[in-house]
């Protein structure tokens, strides 16, 4: 049985699951899918194309799936889709995709996203991941799992975030940060590993020592980094050590590390 507030505005055409609570002065447009057991709290816009998940909790005052802020959208059809567990708190705002960035925007499971968080469009975000207040993901953005991100923290368009990032508070993000990574600053460079987030992930102590040496290799020595990161691949079984070498040699934007 929901629990929708008699002020609130459910469109004719919106698709609600079960144990669905809906607050105060929220509405929900036609063409909004809402799974099972999600809640929605008072004067909150879910419009466009939208699909959300399970167990999912949206804050008072965010704005999910309104057209994306980009002057070249022409009112295509676009989509936003939201995973299980998500709690999106309040004065957050997402967009759904853009014909140009292939039309979606994509949250995964179990993510914290604290006030004021902006999701623009075609971003894709992975599972497990925090959101600090006022974090600020720019068009086409890549996050992968496991991230965290500090407040008032603006990440470039087209930037990929690595699985296990730790990206301090009060940086700025315009290039791509390789995964397991720390980093900060104004402009953001990589200040060695994320090690707690290591050490809480991963049992296997190997795999964090097989992770150390790979940093050194990659950010620590003279050698040029596509060079480093294709001896790893060659002389590496570790698949954690394969992921981030492939992800230096993958990256568009580059990498921000202090060469020596």
């Amino acid at each position: 049985m929901n629990n929708i507030h008699k002020t609130a505005i459910i469109e004719e055409g919106a698709i609600l699951g079960d144990n669905i609570t809906i607050g105060a002065y929220t509405i929900i447009g036609s063409k909004v899918t809402i799974g099972d057991g999600t809640k929605i709290d008072s004067h909150t816009v879910i419009d466009g194309k939208t699909t959300i998940g399970k167990d999912n909790h949206i804050f008072s005052h965010a704005a999910i799936g309104t057209i994306p802020q980009d002057l070249k959208f022409d009112g295509e059809d676009v989509e936003l889709i939201i995973g299980d567990n998500n709690t999106i708190r309040e004065f957050t705002l997402f967009n759904p995709g853009t014909k140009g960035g292939g039309s979606i925007t994509k949250i995964g499971n179990n993510n914290l996203f604290m006030g004021y968080t902006h999701v623009a469009h075609d971003v894709i975000v992975g599972n497990n991941c925090v959101f600090a207040n006022c974090a600020t993901l720019a068009g086409h953005v890549e996050i992968d799992d496991f991230v965290v991100i500090g407040g008032l923290t603006p990440i470039h368009q087209f930037c990929k975030i690595g699985t296990q990032v730790m990206v301090g508070g009060g940086s700025v993000v315009t290039q791509d940060i390789p995964p397991f990574c720390l980093a900060e600053g104004n402009k953001a460079v990589l200040r060695g590993l994320n090690l707690n987030g290591l050490r809480r992930r991963f049992e296997n102590r190997d795999d964090i020592n097989a992770i150390k040496a790979a940093y050194k290799n990659l950010f620590e020595s003279a050698k040029p980094l596509s060079e480093a990161a294709n001896e790893l691949l060659e002389t590496s079984e570790n698949k954690y050590v394969k992921e981030l070498a492939n992800f230096v040699l993958e990256t568009k934007r580059g990498i921000p590390y202090n060469r020596k």
